[in-house]
Formats: C-alpha cells, structure tokens, sequence
C-alpha cells in the first residue's frame, strides 16, 4: 500500500445543551445572509430576534463545534457586531470574549447585524480545520458552515431557525437542506433549533452536481473545481460503487433519506487557499476540501476512504453517544471518555467494509491495519486512551488525538475479533453496535462511565477485559496475539514508496533564487531515478509536459502519488548547459514493512467470517 500524504482530522457534530433550552419554541430566529453585497471578503448577516424576556441577553458564536477537538474561536472572524431595537436605534454591546457579546436593554432587541470574515485565506494565522472553515470569494464560491456565520441566544438555543440566503443566479446553494423558497436567487432554509442548523452546511457555487439514488436514499454531489480539473459527472461512478457497498454492509444503519457530499478542490498555485486537507462529518452531509492537482485516481481514491470514514458516523456517535454529545455545549464543552469508539471503531468499518464488499483484498487490509500499528507506535502507546479522550482540548493529550484514527481504529479491530473468536465467527463489532443502537440511539445518550460494562455485558467477559486493560488501561496492545486468533502472522512485507520521499525525508531540493526543482545526491539513487537515468544535480523541469518549480512542487508530489507501476511518463530535464526530455517506464522504489498474511488453513473460516460476514 503506498504511503498517504495526508494525515486527515475528521470530524462530526450533533447536538446542543438542553440546560439552555427556552420554552418558547415557536418563535423563530429570522437570519439573513447576504451574498449579493460582498466586500473585502466579507458576508453581512443579520439576526431578527423574538420578543426577549431579559434585560440583557448573551449572543455567542461557537468556540468549539463537536468531533473537531480543538477551540476554534469562530467569533475572532465576526466584526462590527451591532444591536438595534425596532426603531433602529441602537442598544450597547459589550463583548465579552472572543466569543461572545453581552446586549442591554434586550427587551427591545429587535435584531443584530455584523460582518463574516473568511478562515481559507488566512490559514497561516490560525488552526481551523479546512472543511470547518469558510471561503468568501464573491462571485465564486461560498462555503457556509453555518456554526461559523450564526450563532445563538443564551436561553433561545432550542428557538427555531430560519435562514434566507440571497445570492447571485449563478451561485447555486448544495446542501441538505430543502429551500422553500422557489426564486432563483433567494433561498429559505429553517430547522427545529440551533443545533440542527450547525449540521447543515452550504456550498454555493457554480453549479457542478450529481445525484444517484441507493437503497432509498438520495445522494447529491456537488464539486467546486476552480481551475475545471475535476467535475462532479467524473467522481460519480466511484463515489456510488463506494456508497452502494457501504449501504450494503451496514444492513439496518440506513436511517437516513438524503446525503451531500460537498467537495471543495483547492488551488494549489494559490497560496491563499485551504491546505486543511480532509473532511468534517454531519448527519446527512460530508464537506470535503482537498487538492485540485490530484489525478483523477488519487482524488477517487482519497475520497473513498475520507467519505466512507465520515458515513459511517452515522452509527456512532450519530446513533450512539455518550451525554457529553448529545448536550454538547459550544462554548464550555465537556468532552467523552470514549473517542475510541466514535473516531476509532467508526476508521475501522471505513477500512473493514472495502474488503468485506471486495473493494480491496485481505493483503490490502492487513497492509492498512500493519501501517497503523506502525503509526501509532510513534504515539504514546501508555497513555490510557479513555484520559486521553476526556482531556483532549489540553495538554499533554490534544498532541495524542490523531491516535484515535490509529490505535482506535485497532481496538476496534481487536474487539471485532474477540467477538468473532468467542461466538465461532457468527457476530463481530457491527452486532455490537446494531445492539448498542436498539439500546440507546440517537434520542437517548449513555452515561460515559456505565459503557464498558454495557459493552461487557452485551458481548463477553474477555471484551471487558480488553477494554479495562487497552483502552481504560495503560498497557500497550499485543496485536500479534489478536492477529493469531484469526490464523494471520507477522511478516516482512514489500511497499511501494514515493519516488521523492523515503523515511520522511525529501530526494529532491530547489534553489530558492531560480525556484528549479534538483534531484539530490543519494548513495544510491532509487529505481525510479536509475531507471530514468536521472542523475544527482539534474534539474527537474517538467513531468508528462506539465511544468514544474518551487511555486507548484506540492502539485508534483501529489501527482507522484498516483503513478503506477511501469506507467509510461516523460521528464524534462537540464543537465549542465544541456535540456533533454526522457522517456522511459515508472520505477517505483520498494520499501520493506511489517505485515500480517494469513498462514493457518485450520482458522481460515474464522478469517473469512471476520472479513467477509
């Protein structure tokens, strides 16, 4: 398997604090944005507000949205926030804090307005995950993730929302949301409360669309290419063989109607685009960002694993979660033991379905599963993985949250397992949700200390075990002891590596003063290098005739990514005084690694049960 480049945060949200909650239900929080009026990168939004009970009412914007662990601080990007009552005189506003205005008088409010800036442009001066951000290019592409554009009223947070968009005809609005208003440059979107709002975001751009139907539900993909490299019609087919085998195996998780996969392709000559690469999960949609450079293959295979990880929340935590999530507080969070299960288990379906549904083979997989050991040994392997998960905003243990995608996905795969071992093969860890689900479900969260023995008692004894002394516990997994159960060993395997990169460290330099790419002194230099007969110092000019230099090296590299194996390819090169295109084959250079291959033919029907049941 080769090496992926990214290492993708996923996330997902769901719900809102009920200690908030107003019993004025009925009255809706009118929102307006503008997208017809955009200056310096700015949306004006504007609140219409209920009747307020209160002198003085707390307006806050979402320092942190759930599944993204990290506070974010959506409120530093709202300026001139302005409070008026119904005669448009103005009420005093007091800011709080980075997230938050205190308004006087508010039993005269009558709305509020202020300016949206956007997070894509200036990556360099925060950490907001690209597809929890926002892009504000007027006349091209908006993308609303609506925690960042609205916010909510202490006690009105159950209130319920309704937002008119007004945007040019040539800026169409993708989302899974239902517009009930028929113009073609107004669009009107309402939801039961705050919550529901933050889970839908919207793209607006050019319309570039798709949609399929499986199993009853209806998928819509939307694609923003701003350089017409990739379209929604050619991601299609991969995206609905990917879906249609998700939906397949998970059998009765098929709760929703409607999914989107918003999918935003960065321009990578840009150097004031997004570079957040990955996907952030909702209930009924993905918002993807990743870069345009990619081939058509690389970018498809990319998908299929970043979207697969996030439709899959749809079991946990959408179905099943703790009350952390389910009264999930945005500005005072408290966050669940239990990432294991809601990253973790939710990365591991997302690699166990393709070769369940045969979209890999059983040495893909095994390969998958041996590079996440591989990486999560260069994590923390004794820190206890449920202390990690309730105190992942602080140090030490936000640096050990990308873990959740290794070692949870293998505690995952372990409890499959013993599953597996303990009822011959006839249940594994998507009975165990399916029964966690009829249990709880989404209307009805656990309590974060009661799960492992829910758990325990639902499945066996040896899973309380494992959970005590992996998850809770501070000793490290024996993974070829699981391995074994399953008849698979421990082997040396070879890898296709990238032919610019080994052991994390770059073949190739550029000289800062003419931005050429040169092909770095080696001892000895890889196959893909010798094949071509490129030498150390070669400067490398173009790959297939399209050219390349200091400005677009990260485009050259992903590309690299998606070459294969004897591929035919042609490099530009300039030798001493001498220019001189080569042709030749693709070379890729072997890497050894751990792996696992089945070896004991007894346990075969085990395996096969645990991989294709």
């Amino acid at each position: 398997m080769k090496k992926k480049l990214f290492l993708l945060v996923l996330a997902i949200g769901l719900w809102a604090n009920p200690t908030q909650a107003q019993t004025k239900k009925s009255e809706a929080i009118k929102v307006q944005i503008d997208l017809n009026q955009i200056v310096n990168d700015q949306v004006n939004v504007t609140l219409y507000t209920p009747k307020m009970q209160q002198d003085e009412v707390l307006f806050s914007i979402p320092k942190i949205i759930p599944g993204t662990y990290s506070i974010d601080d959506y409120g530093k990007y709202i300026e001139n926030l302005t409070a008026y009552d119904a005669s448009g005189k103005t009420l005093t506003v007091e800011k709080k804090d980075d997230n938050s205005w205190t308004i006087k008088n508010a039993k005269k409010l009558a709305k509020i307005n202020y300016k949206v800036n956007d997070t894509y442009d200036i990556e360099n001066t925060h950490k907001i995950f690209s597809p929890a951000g926002t892009n504000i290019e007027a006349g091209k592409n908006v993308i609303i993730n609506t925690h960042a554009f609205v916010g909510y009223f202490s006690g009105y947070i159950e209130n319920p929302y309704q937002v008119k968009v007004l945007h040019p005809e040539n800026l169409w609005g993708a989302t899974s949301m239902t517009d009930v208003d028929a113009s073609a440059t107004t669009d009107v979107f309402e939801t039961s409360r705050y919550a529901e709002l933050v889970e839908n975001p919207i793209m607006y751009a050019k319309k570039d669309v798709s949609t399929f139907t499986i199993q009853g539900m209806d998928i819509l993909i939307s694609v923003y290419s701003p350089n017409g490299t990739h379209s929604a019609e050619s991601l299609t087919a991969d995206m609905q063989r990917m879906m249609n085998a998700q939906k397949t195996f998970l059998g009765s998780f098929n709760a929703n109607k409607k999914y989107s996969v918003l999918i935003y392709l960065s321009d990578m000559q840009n150097e004031n685009d997004a570079r957040g690469f990955g996907a952030l999960e909702h209930p009924t949609c993905t918002t993807v960002v990743m870069p345009e450079a990619m081939g058509k293959d690389e970018l498809a295979e990319q998908l299929k694993d970043v979207v697969s990880h996030e439709f899959f929340h749809i079991v946990t935590p959408l179905t099943i979660h703790s009350n952390e999530i389910h009264y999930f507080d945005f500005n005072n969070p408290k966050m669940s033991q239990h990432l294991w299960m809601y990253e973790g288990v939710t990365e591991y379906f997302a690699n166990l379905f393709q070769v369940n549904q045969g979209l890999i083979d059983e040495t893909e997989f095994f390969g998958r599963m041996a590079g996440k050991i591989s990486n999560a040994a260069r994590m923390d392997d004794q820190m206890s993985f449920t202390t990690m998960s309730a105190n992942v905003l602080t140090d030490p243990y936000k640096e050990q949250y990308l873990n959740v995608y290794e070692k949870g996905a293998l505690i995952g795969m372990c409890i499959d397992i013993i599953i597996r071992e303990k009822s011959n093969g006839k249940r594994g860890i998507l009975d165990l949700m399916q029964q966690l689900s009829a249990k709880f479900g989404a209307q009805k969260p656990f309590n974060d200390s009661e799960l492992f023995g829910t758990i325990t008692a639902l499945t066996y004894p040896e899973v309380g075990e494992f959970l005590t002394t992996y998850v809770a516990g501070q000793t490290p997994i024996p993974y070829e002891t699981y391995f074994a159960k399953m008849g698979v060993t421990k082997k040396v395997v070879q890898v296709a590596g990238n032919p610019f990169i080994k052991d994390q460290r770059p073949l190739i330099t550029v000289n800062p003063s003419t931005k050429e790419i040169i092909v770095l002194p080696a001892s000895p230099l890889n196959s893909f290098f010798t094949e071509l007969g490129l030498e150390a110092g070669d400067i490398l000019l173009a790959f297939n005739e399209t050219p390349y230099n200091l400005d677009n090296i990260y485009d050259l590299i992903m590309s690299s990514e998606g070459w294969n194996q004897d591929d035919s390819i042609s490099v530009s090169i300039k030798r001493g005084e001498k220019t001189m295109v080569i042709q030749g084959k693709v070379k890729l250079p072997t890497l050894d690694q751990d792996g696992f291959e089945a070896t004991n033919q007894e346990l075969n029907k085990l395996k096969e049960a645990w991989l294709k049941g």
